[in-house]
């Protein structure tokens, strides 16, 4: 379903992933957690095909097909949802126009028909209540003026609407309440299914109380240095990451 094989990046030559691999099936949900500086946030934006962010080597394939001569746009037509941790504002531009320009663009790059404004309106409020939002949250410009929760909970109105193969988030779950992170995984659970892949990175264990992972990788130093389940999250609440960092040396 989606696969990353010995990638490795660089930001201005200097390499921050490493021979990093991963491999994940069609329902399940891997969680990636690391140290500052681990390049957590490197990965994310290398899936997005972030420019600046230059792969030197290795693949990401999506469905067996490789997705790194297609430009972001043609990503998400693909099936590629990535969220990052710090939420663009698009003043000026409210989220049902975004919304829609994002569903038909979608729809156009697989040779759809556009959704007509009625099909729309009534997916978008079925959504909504989803991430806790009222309607009048559709008619604000993206994410301007949001508190950090709405605009996490924003991500996940899009992701919901977008109906992604692949969802990339980002720390999501950074800077919530404990109401708020319950709606972000609520949201998450809803999203998912048999046929969908998910990628959540998080410093945290509370969004994961609420969630399922198949697998949890730790990332350091731009390589996956362990690969295990759920215990290696209460490894890490008791002991952080030295006890990795020691055990390479």
């Amino acid at each position: 379903m989606f696969k990353i094989k010995n990638l490795h990046v660089s930001i201005d030559e200097k390499k921050i992933l490493k021979d990093f691999n991963i491999d994940i099936k069609p329902g399940e949900l891997h969680v990636i957690m690391g140290p500052n500086g681990s390049g957590k946030s490197t990965l994310t934006h290398a899936i997005a095909g972030k420019e600046s962010y230059q792969v030197d080597s290795g693949d990401i394939l999506l469905n067996g097909k490789s997705i790194l001569d297609l430009d972001p746009e043609e990503r998400v037509g693909e099936g590629v949802f990535v969220s990052f941790q710090y939420p663009t504002s698009l003043p000026g531009v409210n989220n049902v126009y975004f919304l829609k320009e994002a569903v038909n663009s979608i729809r156009k790059y697989k040779n759809q028909d556009e959704i007509s404004s009625v099909d729309f309106m009534k997916k978008i409020k079925s959504k909504i209540s989803e991430v806790d939002f009222d309607e009048s949250f559709i008619n604000r410009p993206v994410n301007e003026g949001f508190s950090g929760g709405e605009k996490k909970r924003n991500e996940i109105l899009q992701l919901l609407m977008m109906e992604p193969s692949v969802a990339v988030l980002d720390e999501t779950d950074s800077g919530l309440d404990i109401d708020a992170l319950k709606t972000v995984a609520q949201g998450i659970n809803t999203y998912r299914n048999s046929k969908r892949s998910i990628i959540l990175i998080t410093h945290y264990q509370r969004i994961l109380d609420y969630l399922d992972p198949d697998k949890i990788h730790i990332l350091i130093d731009g390589t996956i240095v362990k690969n295990g389940g759920l215990e290696l999250v209460d490894m890490l609440e008791k002991k952080g990451y030295k006890w990795i960092l020691e055990e390479k040396i």
